[in-house]
Parts: structure tokens; C-alpha cells; sequence
């Protein structure tokens, strides 16, 4: 078979698995972090939970569709290593920026729910 095809296959097969994974660890762990956020109210915060993991998915196997394509020729086993390593890399630091990027949103808006259940407390 072509090194090329099976460079695509490799790359598509490790992308998709790593974003399955990911996502399924941040919407486990991710729970109660939203619980939190959404003070105590499970059901908002599995819906919106599910919202972000269908909006991770999407964008994360766009991306991994979009980079498909290879800039030039795999002709042999090493080219078809390295052309693999820097595309499972970028997906990768997609993965992890975008992780960070909930992250950063979700502490903003966990802090301001705070200070909100905070003023509502000090106000009774």
C-alpha cells in the first residue's frame, strides 16, 4: 500500500482516538467543576456539559479533517514518521489549547458566579 495512504490512516485512526479520549476525560472530570459553576444545579450543568463536548468534537475533528492533507511526498517509512509525528503534534496542541482555553472561560465565569452568590447572600 501507499506510504501516503497509510500515513492518512494512521494519522486519522491516532486523531479521532486521541479526541474520543480527551473529551471523555474532560466531560468526567469536567462534572463537577460545572456543578460548582452552576451552584448545585446538576441538570444545567450535565446539558451544558454536553454542549461543550459536542462543540469540542466539532471543532477538533475539523481541524483534524482540515490538516489532512500533506504538503508533499511520502515515499518511504521514515518521511511517513515524521510527517505522522508533526500532524499527531499540532492535533495535540489543538487538543491542549483548547483545554486551557475552557479553562481560562470557566474560571471567569465560576469567579462571577461567585461574587454573584456572594452579593445575593450579603444584599438577604
Amino acid at each position: 500500500m501507499d506510504p501516503i495512504v497509510l500515513t492518512y490512516a494512521a494519522y486519522l485512526v491516532i486523531s479521532v482516538a486521541l479526541t474520543v479520549w480527551v473529551a471523555r476525560v474532560l466531560s468526567s472530570n469536567g462534572r463537577a467543576f460545572l456543578v460548582d459553576v452552576f451552584a448545585g444545579d446538576g441538570e444545567i450543568a450535565d446539558s451544558v456539559n454536553r454542549l461543550l463536548v459536542v462543540g469540542f468534537y466539532l471543532i477538533n475533528l475539523g481541524y483534524v479533517s482540515l490538516a489532512l492533507k500533506i504538503g508533499g511526498d511520502v515515499t518511504t517509512l521514515q518521511e511517513a514518521f515524521e510527517v505522522l509525528s508533526r500532524k499527531v503534534g499540532l492535533v495535540l496542541l489543538v487538543l491542549g489549547a483548547m483545554h486551557l482555553f475552557n479553562l481560562l472561560i470557566f474560571s471567569r465565569v465560576r469567579r462571577s458566579a461567585s461574587k454573584s452568590r456572594a452579593a445575593k447572600t450579603a444584599n438577604a
